[in-house]
């Protein structure tokens, strides 16, 4: 990211700026101590007197209606709020009439902002309380009485929550009555500004100890600045919150999201008061103190895939560079660049009217459509298609440019989805619900409507980021989910039984991604870069997944890294200082997974051969047991020295019939109820109760007998074997009862025994089905 200043000096304030603000993404008010409001049109270059206030109004902060709620456009008029001098508040009209001015406080109101529906209006005051009003300007509640001035409010993303300052202290307050504020010594002098953002729940402050710096929401500090030559009395999140901007006297700074600077300017402008995005994220604002407003542009924005290198030099100039031959492109655009995004072989970028996709291989000819609502929020890359999140809702078209599907679920907020809460693969999306942050929702990509029975993936605890996987059947899609514990989860996207199977498979992960063409998941656990080669092990053989992983010293990450994406062989992460640092994962896996997905069992024993490598045998027996190779399987097992399981599969080889073997390979998993469901499902119930028996569930096998009136007296006498093994006295009351009509006899009950095996070989050799079918059995 780079900024490019711009100061019109056509007209300019005669005092002090003290507070600007967007109408539209081209079109800014100002307002300043000479008492004028002025409108700037960035098209035209024109600025134009709004309005010349009374002498005695000195204004200090203003901040316009929310023009969007829920999707939907406000019909109310167009009205901003203006905080003066003389302790009121004024609601002015676009064309600068005053409706209604109220008093508010006893000196200086010194911020004023709505919430995001637009319900409700927060006051600050130098009297150091701060109020709530109606949008009509009726006083609702006094939130806060305190002896210093508040200089700064900001509400939290869901409008339940006052962030204010303090003096020194940056207090969180809940509007519920019972809830307990959250306050902490946030600067060594009086904090001047605060921002929170909706869509990352990050905050921003700065004050006169020259510093600026970043909280969560708990108050948890995460970056702090070096300290400035001037008091910073500006700071302001982008729509996104990607970046943020600090502004301090001729300073003007572009930061990262984790604190970091991309750009830092010094215009002659004094210090810079307020400062104001657009709503589409490209142009920033700032009041001078100088008299000027300053215009910033973001530009210098840059995106890799693999050879190629795109970089926005202006603001509707593009240039794509292939770093293996040098050669370019210019691309060109007839509005301004909002967002894009490179990946899997396309380029999609929308501007404030339209939405262009360039394939790699030609980017001479773009496919282009019109958009319904000009500022694109994110833009989330498939290989078969794109999603494009907007103010009015989630959108989901193929490279072809045709919409496909629009994913709805009851009180979605498009304005807070971010890169980590939405994820996209072939078949699905999967949204996180802002509203209960446990919450997932999953939709069919082409249809748009939720998978299965419709209800949602709902985990134990909130969630932090999601991530589908982008290969493979839609079947077999898998979902992986950090939670707030930092925990790493994998689940199935479709629900083969009643409830979604979540397996944790990694602790203390920051950050994650999949490969994008294999089922490879990387991540950052703690101070170890992970890749979990094969992490759909942990479905098919718990004990298989950690001897699949690839772990080495992340140190060269540096703390808090980023990993933006996982391509082919090669990680990009970035680290917390903004530098990027690639690291190579070995591209055997890879191959494997081709391997398999194409049953080609050979050529994947012939590479685990040939690569001598431990965790790539352990995904082979994985892989082979997923899909019922069994001879592979075996080849494998032995390979890592599982002499035990090589015993149950040469086992499972031996059974007569193929539902036996499915519920045994179920078994081998962990599934008992599945296998038991498969062995009644085809009336085999001696071996139902015979797994029960060899897994000592002693109480399920009389239950299934008695149930079926058959092989009462083979439980009791397997049961009596048991105790006597143990030297141990029946205490069970279920089998005392039965044991006393029931008559063991080893010689009879031997005879059943092989008399059920013998029917199960003829059913088996009836239908035909005496070798076991290459078909994937989904173990979840």
């Amino acid at each position: 990211f780079h900024l490019t200043i711009v100061l019109l000096n056509i007209w300019t304030h005669k005092e002090l700026v003290s507070c600007v603000g967007w109408t539209t993404a081209d079109e800014l008010y100002s307002c300043s101590e000479d008492h004028q409001i002025l409108r700037w049109n960035l098209l035209t270059s024109e600025t134009s007197l709004v309005v010349k206030l009374q002498e005695d109004l000195f204004p200090i902060d203003l901040h316009w209606f929310p023009k969007t709620v829920g999707g939907k456009k406000q019909a109310q008029a167009e009205i901003f709020v203006l905080t003066s001098t003389d302790g009121k508040f004024h609601l002015a009209s676009k064309m600068g009439r005053i409706e209604k001015s109220v008093e508010a406080h006893k000196g200086a109101v010194l911020a004023g902002r709505w919430n995001y529906d637009g319900t409700a209006l927060i006051t600050a005051g130098e009297d150091g309380q701060i109020k709530i009003w109606s949008k009509s300007g009726m006083l609702r509640s006094t939130l806060a009485q305190q002896g210093s001035p508040v200089y700064s409010v900001a509400w939290g993303p869901d409008s339940d929550r006052i962030l204010y300052t303090s003096g020194r202290l940056l207090i969180i307050k809940p509007l519920q009555p019972s809830a307990k504020l959250l306050q902490w010594k946030a600067h060594d002098g009086i904090i001047l500004k605060v921002d929170w953002n909706s869509v990352n729940d990050l905050i921003l402050s700065s004050g006169e100890d020259c510093k600026y710096k970043v909280w969560d929401s708990y108050g948890r500090l995460l970056y702090t600045s070096s300290s400035h030559d001037y008091p910073v009395t500006s700071v302001s999140w982008s729509p996104d919150g990607e970046v943020f901007a600090v502004g301090s006297f001729n300073t003007l700074r572009l930061c990262d999201k984790t604190g970091w600077s991309y750009a830092l300017e010094k215009p002659n402008t004094g210090s810079v008061f307020s400062l104001a995005w657009s709503a589409d994220g490209t142009q920033l604002a700032g009041a001078c103190g100088n008299g000027h407003v300053i215009f910033a542009h973001v530009v210098e924005q840059r995106w890799e895939w693999r050879s190629f290198e795109i970089t926005l030099t202006k603001r509707r100039t593009m240039q794509v560079r292939n770093v293996v031959n040098d050669a370019g492109d210019v691309l060109e655009f007839r509005d301004r660049v909002i967002k894009a995004s490179l990946a899997h072989g396309h380029l999609v970028v929308t501007t404030s009217l339209q939405c262009y996709v360039y394939s790699a291989t030609n980017w001479n000819t773009p496919l282009i459509f019109d958009l319904k609502e000009g500022t694109v929020s994110l833009i989330v890359q498939a290989e078969k298609h794109f999603l494009l999140v907007d103010g009015t809702g989630v959108y989901v078209f193929s490279y072809e440019g045709r919409l496909i599907s629009t994913p709805r679920f009851p009180g979605m907020r498009t304005d807070i989805l971010n890169a980590q809460s939405v994820s996209l693969s072939n078949d699905t999306i999967a949204i996180r619900d802002k509203s209960d942050e446990k919450v997932i929702f999953l939709f069919d990509a082409l249809t748009g409507k939720a998978l299965g029975d419709g209800k949602p993936l709902t985990h134990k605890m909130e969630v932090v980021e999601i991530a589908l996987d982008q290969c493979g059947p839609s079947s077999d899609r898998k979902i992986a989910v950090i939670d707030k514990n930092r925990d790493l989860y994998l689940t199935a996207v479709h629900r083969l039984y009643r409830e979604h199977n979540i397996c944790k498979i990694g602790t203390m992960v920051h950050t994650m991604a999949w490969n994008d063409s294999a089922n490879i998941l990387c991540g950052i656990q703690d101070t170890q870069f992970t890749v979990w080669h094969y992490p759909s092990a942990v479905f098919t053989d718990k004990d298989l997944l950690p001897k699949t992983l690839y772990m080495k010293d992340a140190s060269e990450f540096s703390r808090a890294p980023h990993i933006l994406n996982y391509v082919g062989t090669q990680v990009t992460v970035r680290r917390c200082d903004g530098s990027l640092v690639y690291s190579s994962v070995s591209p055997y896996p890879a191959l494997l997974h081709e391997y398999s997905a194409s049953s080609r069992w050979e050529d994947a024993l012939r590479l685990c051969r040939f690569a001598k490598d431990q965790s790539l045998w352990a995904c082979l027996a994985g892989m082979a047991m997923a899909n019922r190779e069994l001879t592979t399987a075996e080849v494998a097992y032995a390979a890592i020295g599982e002499v035990d399981k090589v015993q149950y599969i040469n086992s499972i080889k031996d059974l007569p019939s193929k539902e036996s073997s499915v519920a045994h390979m179920l078994l081998f998993s962990g599934h008992v109820q599945e296998a038991e469901a498969t062995l009644l499902q085809a009336g085999l119930v001696y071996q139902t109760i015979q797994v029960h028996i060899n897994l000592y569930n002693w109480d399920r096998a009389l239950e299934l007998a008695v149930k079926h009136k058959t092989h009462v007296d083979t439980v009791l006498a397997y049961r009596l074997k048991f105790l006597q093994d143990f030297s141990k006295k029946e205490t069970n009351k279920r089998f005392m009862q039965y044991a006393d009509g029931v008559e063991v006899d080893w010689e009879k009950i031997q005879a059943k025994v092989e008399m059920e095996l013998v029917k199960e070989r003829e059913k088996a050799a009836t239908t035909s089905v005496r070798s076991i079918s290459p078909r994937p059995v989904h173990f979840n």
